[in-house]
Order: structure tokens, then sequence, then C-alpha cells
């Protein structure tokens, strides 16, 4: 928990201090000298008597009780340094600079967990190690900038990396973006992002807490915690925008090296920001946009004005825009022409309204009054307004500023002119805008953040036989299921399934084609991949053909068995279930057959699954168009889609043990979903998954 010491100190010790700002020591007390921090300052040094002007004592044990400590000095010195603070000078905050901790293998990691004991024990809270420090209202507690202006109402923020605060900042200034508290974890050995999360969310008060946070993370440890805490911002009204890096192997590999975290899967993240209503961000511009778009009123709609005085960047936003979803209808009619006549010869009012580069301050408020008030066919508006240095921009700048503070709709600035309009720019910034440089990069994140989904409710799943699924799962060795107990799991689940045998002799292979009728798809029971080795036959339509392909079956590495199935038609569709430590079970959804392996178009959501997030899964696929039905096929009932979602994962919810399954294909029609082939993988596990919505 974040201590109130952390956050509002009445004393500050640097532990460290130097009178040399280029070092973490002096910078740390540089910025807090600077930025007017109120209380009584401490200096820890045994070279010096003096630190910028501060009495400086030798060791901890001179100093008298203190708040808040801040330490830059070596890893190995921390220890008893820490127990001194903590046990005899009632220190409850420690803000920890120092590098050489668990990201540098075992024994810094015992050192790192022994110093989290030392401050659990005093009920304290410790920020670090490897990290750049904290800034609150109270105090500038960071040895790196730039350090921004304090805004009541600007961006709180969160990062794992003190570099990459850094660099996010140093971004996200020029462009106008204000900041209230920052946290930089570092290692995270006792506060991580879910703890800010929740500091954030216990202490939340729309009139005075900034509504927009910003996320930089390299693990997370607790998904239910983050879930949880993310999901409850986002409902008081916050928005959440997160960078999650690491997830490719090699990104795992130098986010080891870099903080001692582990990475989670990629697919998994996207599952957990989607069902928490965050905006997930690749790039530090990324989230500087997204972060700049959150602080403009949102969109009603999806139709946008494309505003230029410049043509090829128009023309740009415009492409970016639809290719995002976005409409930029064609404005015409009356009202349209009384807009070109108060313009110059040569424009173009069609959308994108198009005022020349001779356009003038004027009439781009006559252009934004009419998108207000004369075009109901549009939502919102975006403006991109240069200078090539031939004449100052004061005035259309200030006319932007008019009605963006005016307008219902709102009004986004794509301002591009960092040089040669520097200070007009500024003075935007001063008037409480931000603005945007680049038209592309701004349409593919307005693109995404117009389409991001409040959070997903806690699901009612259906009611599934949980007796008989735990008896099967109960009894069943580690490692995939025989066939028969993977269709009476589905069966249990409320999934239909094929009419099928499994056989291990011929007679009864005939007996059994003779009762499930023709035609019959014949399986080799015991290999994984059966395609793959020739194991599945189809079309068998004639008594004296089973005989013969059983017999080529049982001939094949590894063949216990032959299974046969009534053979059905329709559209293959692939759902399945995955294990993803620590996020639970993703559940998968795709089309089906080879082409789940072919065109990898699957869709993804963390269990447990509700009604609204399973028909987000499903119509986020590319291949949704083929679900649906074309070129006279009939589709798949999408209703059938939504309620197998829910039954996997009300299945996964009473056998947790499932650590990989794979129901490919579902045959599907108008009225009909049924399982024709399925795995499932399971393992006795020493702690069982838990629902991300269990406490």
């Amino acid at each position: 928990m974040i201590s109130p010491q952390l956050l509002d100190p009445n004393s500050i010790a640097i532990v460290g201090a130097s009178n040399d700002t280029s070092k973490p020591g002096g910078k740390v007390l540089h910025n807090i000298l600077r930025h007017g921090f109120a209380g009584e300052v401490y200096c820890v040094n045994p070279k010096e008597e003096q630190v910028q002007g501060i009495a400086c004592v030798p060791d901890v044990e001179r100093l008298p009780a203190v708040d808040l400590a801040i330490i830059a000095i070596a890893a190995a010195y921390v220890e008893d340094t820490l127990r001194t603070l903590a046990f005899q000078k009632n220190c409850k905050a420690f803000i920890l600079f120092s590098a050489g901790f668990s990201e540098t293998g075992e024994a810094g990691k015992a050192l790192e967990e022994r110093c989290v004991q030392i401050v659990h024990e005093v009920g304290g809270t410790l920020v670090g190690p490897n990290c750049i420090g904290v800034i609150t209202g109270k105090y500038k507690g960071v040895f790196a900038g730039p350090v921004p202006t304090y805004d009541p109402m600007g961006c709180d923020c969160v990062s794992a990396s003190g570099a990459t605060m850094v660099y996010l900042l140093e971004s996200a200034i020029p462009r106008g973006l204000k900041f209230r508290d920052i946290f930089s974890v570092g290692n995270s050995a006792q506060i991580g992002v879910e703890d800010v999360l929740q500091y954030w969310d216990e202490t939340y008060d729309p009139a005075h807490s900034s509504p927009i946070k910003l996320l930089y993370m390299e693990q997370i440890a607790d998904p239910q915690r983050f879930l949880k805490y993310a999901r409850s911002l986002v409902n008081k009204g916050c928005r959440i925008a997160a960078i999650k890096a690491g997830n490719t192997e090699a990104g795992s590999r130098a986010v080891s090296s870099h903080t001692g975290a582990l990475a989670g899967s990629g697919m998994a993240v996207s599952a957990l920001f989607r069902k928490a209503g965050i905006i997930r961000c690749y790039s530090r511009i990324e989230l500087v946009y997204v972060a700049a778009i959150f602080t403009i009123n949102p969109l009603k709609g999806d139709r946008i004005a494309v505003v230029t005085h410049a043509g090829g960047p128009g023309v740009m936003l415009t492409d970016i825009l639809v290719k995002g979803g976005m409409q930029v209808p064609q404005l015409e009619g009356p009202k349209a022409e009384a807009l070109l006549a108060k313009l110059y010869p040569g424009s173009s009012v069609a959308n994108p309204i198009d005022f020349l580069a001779t356009g003038n301050a004027q009439q781009l408020g006559e252009i934004l009054d009419a998108v207000e008030h004369d075009f109901d066919e549009i939502d919102g508006a975006v403006v991109v307004f240069g200078t090539t240095g031939m004449w100052r921009v004061d005035d259309v700048y200030l006319v932007l500023h008019e009605k963006m503070r005016s307008s219902r709709k709102p009004i986004f600035p794509i301002l591009p002119s960092a040089i040669q309009a520097a200070e007009e720019v500024s003075h935007f910034h001063t008037m409480g805008h931000v603005n945007f440089t680049d038209e592309v990069s701004f349409g593919y994140v307005l693109s995404r953040v117009n389409k991001m989904q409040p959070p997903y409710a806690d699901p009612v799943l259906p009611l599934i036989d949980t007796q008989k699924i735990r008896r099967i799962i109960d009894r069943a060795p580690q490692g995939y299921l025989p066939v028969d107990h993977v269709f009476e799991l589905l069966d249990a689940a409320g999934i239909p399934t094929a009419k099928q045998a499994t056989v291990q002799s011929k007679r009864k292979a005939l007996a059994q084609a003779d009762v499930l009728g023709f035609p019959l798809v014949m399986k080799v029971s015991g290999p994984v991949h059966k395609s793959d080795i020739g194991g599945v036959v189809l079309g068998v339509r004639h008594i004296e053909d089973v005989a013969r392909v059983y017999d080529r079956l049982m001939a094949l590495e590894g063949a216990d068995g032959v299974l046969l199935q009534q053979q059905l038609s329709g559209t293959e569709v692939y759902m399945g279930a995955k294990a993803e430590e620590p996020f639970g079970h993703l559940v998968l959804c795709g089309l089906g057959g080879i082409f789940v392996e072919v065109f990898k178009d699957v869709s993804a959501a963390l269990a447990p699954v509700g009604r609204e997030e399973a028909i987000r899964m499903i119509r986020r696929l590319r291949s949704y168009p083929i679900l649906q039905g074309t070129r006279g096929k009939s589709g798949v009932n999408e209703e059938l889609l939504i309620d197998t979602i829910l039954r996997i994962s009300a299945l996964l919810e009473a056998a947790p043990e499932i650590r990989e399954m794979d129901i490919n294909p579902l045959m599907g029609i108008a009225d009909n979903l049924v399982a024709v082939d399925a795995r499932v993988l399971v393992h006795d596990l020493s702690e069982s998954y838990t629902s991300l919505t269990q406490p």
C-alpha cells in the first residue's frame, strides 16, 4: 500500500546527496530545492559537510526522524541504510534509485527481498529499486528530467522504466500535455503498477483527480488485481492508455535483463486490456497521442470533417481515417454552397474542406461554425494548419482556441510547424490545448480510440453439468484425454457433438458404420496431429470401404483405434482455449479447418467471457463476413457461436486443469453448430487457475 509519507512528506532525507548535479543524488536534491519543497530537507554524505547549501551529516544514524528517504548509494550499502532508517528514524517511505538488485541475478534478488522485508516490518512503502523517482504536488523526487510543471488535472503516469518515462515526457511536453503524479517503479520490488492503480482508484475524486492514466509496464504480476482497479477507474470516468513491453521471446529476455521481471503473452495482455477498457499502445508517441486525444471531448460518432489549408496532409489523413473505419462524409447541398461562397476561389468544401494555402483565420472560423451548426452528418473536425514561414499564424490559432472552447463537437488540432510556428504553438499550449504534429499517426490513433469499448461486466455464464465434468477431470491422467472423454466433456458443457464411436476391431467398425450411417469420416485414434500423417479419411460411403480404411489407419504409427463419425457439412469454425500464466485461460475462436493455421485469424478473450465480449470476439475476425455467409453460401448462426463461447468459458471455470482445448472444426449452418473433432490437454495443477472475476 502507498503510504501518506510517500505522497505528502514533511521531511525528506537524500542519502547519497551530492554537489555534483550530474549524479542522481545531486540532481534529485537540485530538483527538490528548485521546485519549492516546503518541508525539511536533510543530506547524507560522509565526504561533505554541506551540499547545495544544506547541512550534511556523514551517515543516516545522525539524522532526526524523517518521513521519506531518497537513496542514491551503491546496492551493497542499501540494506543497512534501510534498517537504520526504518527502525531508528521512523521512516515509512523510501525511493531507491540504486541498481544492482533482482535485475542482476539470484544474489541481487535475495538482497532485494531482504530490503522489502525491512520496509514491510514497519508498514512502509518502497519505490524501486532501479527507478528515477516520484513526482507529486509536494515535491519533485526525481533525478532525471525534464520535470514537468505540476498540473492538478494533468495526466497521472506510472512507468516500470525510468528512461521510458524520461523519453515519454520529452515527447509529451512539447505537444502541450500536462502531468500530475508520476511514479517510476523500476523493479517493482514492493510497489508496482497494480499498487499505483489501486491508489488511484481508492482515492479517485472526479472533481480533483486526473481523468487520464498512462502506464508503461514490463510485467503484469497480478492480472486479477490489475483488472479490478483498472476497470473500476474506467467505470468512474477515467481513460487509461498503456504500453506492455516484452511480448516476444527476445523482448522477454530484454525485460529480464532490465528489471528482473517476467513478460506475459501479447495476446493475453491485449485481451486483459480490452476487458478493462484500456487502450493498448505500442510506442511512446502513440501513448502521447492517445493521451492528447483523451484531453479533448470524445467523439459521439465516427463522421469526421477534415479541415486543411494544405491538400497533401488532408488526403493522407482522409485515407488513414477511412482505413481505420472512420467516415469522411461528402458535404453537399445549399449549406455547403453557402460555405464555399465565403472562401477563396479554388477552395473545396466536399470534405476534406480545403481552404487553400492563402486561407485565413476568419475563413477557418466560418468553416468551424458551419461544421458545428450546419452539418448534422459531421460528429467532429480535424484541423491541419501550419505555415511555410512566410507569415505568422497567431490569429489562426486564436480562432482555433475559441472554437475548441465553445464547440459541442470536438475539434482536434494538427499543427505540424513545430519549428516555423514554434512561438505560436507554444502560446496555443498556454491557452490550455494540446496539439498533434503528424496527421497519419493521429488518424490511426483516433480510429483506435473511437472504437474502444467500455469495460466488460462480470458475465452470467450458462448452467452446465459441473458434477459430470468434475468426474471426468478428477479421474483423468495428465496428458491428452481419450476422444470419448473429450466428447463427454463437451456434452456436459451443452456443446452439441457429432455422432461417433471409437472401435478397436474391424468387426466393431463395420457394426458401428451401419448404426451411424453414411457418409462417414474415419480418423486414427492415438496420434495428436492426425491430418499430418494421413490419419483422416473423408467421404467413406460404402461398407466395404470401412474395412479397407480401418486396416490402413491401424497400420499408422501410434494408432490405438479408429474413430467413426457422421460426416457433416457447413462452415468450419474453430474454438478453443489455452492456459496462459498468470492471466488464466484465453478463449479463442476463428475460421476452422486448416484456415486457423494458414490465416491465423483468431480472436481471443480472457475467461470468463460474457455475451457482449463474445459478440466482439466474433465480429473482430477478418473472416467474419464468411461466417455471416457469402456468395450464396449460408453462414453460421451467430447466436450459436456466442452460446458456444459462453459454454467453453463455463467449462473452463468448472475444470481449470484444462491446459489446452481445440475444437476444430465445429461444423456450422444456419440452425446448427456441432463439434466434429476436439482434443483436450489436462494437467494436475498444484495451483488451479482462478477466474479474473474471482476475489
